[in-house]
């Protein structure tokens, strides 16, 4: 039972991505494997076979070992709803609602709650897989750590550092996070991995020699720029996909300032006849075929910032000239004629107006409803997988034409004329065959079927590839005590 901690040097640095290709790499080899973030702060979450809820990022990487994602995996999740605010998910479950000061506060007994789970991941499985938080390296953030440092501590297991030199200063990022450690946590740092290399290696093995000479720890690998991998982001917004067919689907997103589960989109990105574009503040509405409202931390918090940016305009405009609307979530509640959070479950409280687009009004109640779901498009065979994540509870008169049948329950709304539609679940685009008949609805000609769960598994195994061709996977293996 042996636990190896990756961190990075910064946020972004490509822990996420290492951690998901060894877990492939030691499942190929059979070994029974699972991650582990002690804590994260995401928008991006999935469900759990347990019920609970851990960031996005970590439920791929159960897939990546070939395991049911766990709320053990993921013991502390933040889901930041103002600058200096967030929900705190304590193994899957809603704790509270924290700012800054009082959360730094709480630590200790988060604590508890990250080694718990560690303990009970141990129980059921050989090799864990952990992965850090930003930079171990943050001085104001570094007393009663429980993301980095703290955890490898408590846990005395081997770390190793990712640094990302796409970014540029590699070297100063990774000799001045060892710098900034104590004796015993650039002890147990047994080595670098250089993230996100371009170029000719030969010009960069001076470099290499130079950190090991400076540092005296091996520098177990450097990988290239993988091009075009495509895998659920743990929170950024990656790179938009550009359009790949001569008449290619538009599709705009505006990029909600607390948008939650922009994972729902990917699919869209990686399909050949989709345009895919997220408008970000201040940016100009362009034209477009269609437009799809993300999830949201904040519903109405991100609904005053959709009316301050001009959407709701626009919106109106759009379906004028025979646009299409879809809602998923927090944005599938925007459509309706009210949004009312009496209790204050996600910001301020209070009642205020939707874009009145479908005739439902949204109550925020506490006891967030977490499900994995699977069934049909109403009135077609397309089949449909994916799950909710959400506080409100929606009634009204556009709830009589659902748009999902989910056997326990009808979910969603479809207008009457076609052009608007909602839904309550996150990754309705995954199934191919729902992917396939949303698109055509939204008005895709000779629409292409695109499975994209079968390219999330592609995807993983060209990870691992890359990861067993340029780490010296020997080394960790051995660290994990693994023949």
């Amino acid at each position: 039972m042996t636990t190896l901690m990756i961190q990075g040097t910064t946020s972004d640095a490509g822990k996420s991505t290492v951690v998901a290709g060894l877990c492939r790499v030691l499942k190929r080899r059979g070994v029974s494997v699972a991650p582990f973030k002690p804590q994260n702060m995401a928008l991006n979450s999935a469900v759990t076979s347990d019920g609970g809820e851990i960031g996005r990022s970590t439920a791929l990487q159960a897939q990546a070992a070939g395991v049911v994602p766990h709320s053990d995996m993921n013991p502390v999740l933040l889901k930041p709803e103002t600058d200096r605010g967030a929900q705190v998910i304590l193994r899957g479950k809603v704790h509270g609602h924290m700012d800054a000061l009082d959360y730094h506060a709480f630590k200790r007994t988060a604590k508890e709650s990250v080694m718990a789970a560690w303990q009970a991941l141990e129980s059921r499985f050989d090799v864990i897989i952990a992965e850090g938080a930003g930079s171990p390296a943050e001085i104001n953030l570094r007393k009663g750590d429980i993301a980095n440092m703290g955890f490898a501590e408590a846990a005395d297991c081997p770390v190793l550092l990712v640094g990302d030199i796409d970014r540029g200063g590699v070297f100063a990022q990774l000799v001045g996070t060892l710098a900034l450690l104590s004796d015993s946590e650039q002890a147990r740092t047994k080595g670098f991995i250089v993230n996100r290399f371009r170029g000719d290696i030969a010009l960069l093995e001076p470099g290499l020699e130079w950190l090991e000479a400076r540092t005296v720890k091996p520098v177990l690998g450097t990988l290239p720029y993988v091009q075009g991998l495509l895998l659920d982001a743990e929170d950024s917004i990656g790179l938009t996909q550009a359009p790949q067919a001569s008449q290619p689907l538009n599709v705009i997103v505006p990029a909600l300032p607390r948008m939650s589960n922009h994972t729902d989109f990917d699919p869209l990105r990686l399909h050949p006849q989709v345009s895919l574009t997220f408008v970000g503040p201040d940016r100009q509405i362009p034209p477009t075929d269609v437009i799809l409202l993300p999830g949201s931390k904040s519903t109405a918090s991100d609904l005053a910032w959709l009316k301050r940016q001009g959407w709701e305009a626009a919106i109106t405009r759009h379906l004028r000239y025979g646009g299409k609307v879809m809602g998923i979530c927090g944005g599938f509640q925007m459509l309706g004629e009210w949004v009312d959070d009496p209790e204050g479950l996600e910001g301020t409280p209070g009642k205020v107006a939707g874009l009145g687009l479908l005739p439902m009004t949204t109550r925020m109640v506490a006891g967030k409803q977490l499900r994995n779901v699977s069934g049909t498009m109403v009135g077609q065979d397309a089949a449909v997988i994916g799950y909710e994540i959400h506080n409100g509870i929606s009634e009204g008169a556009a709830l009589n034409q659902p748009l999902l049948d989910l056997g326990s329950h009808r979910d969603g709304a479809i207008s009457s004329d076609g052009q608007i539609l909602g839904t309550y679940v996150h990754g309705v685009f995954d199934h191919p065959e729902a992917c396939r008949a949303l698109l055509t609805h939204l008005g895709l000609k000779n629409t292409v079927e695109v499975d994209y769960r079968a390219h999330r598994e592609k995807e993983l195994d060209r990870l691992a590839d890359t990861l067993e061709a340029h780490l010296d996977i020997g080394a960790i293996l051995k660290m994990l005590n693994v023949s």
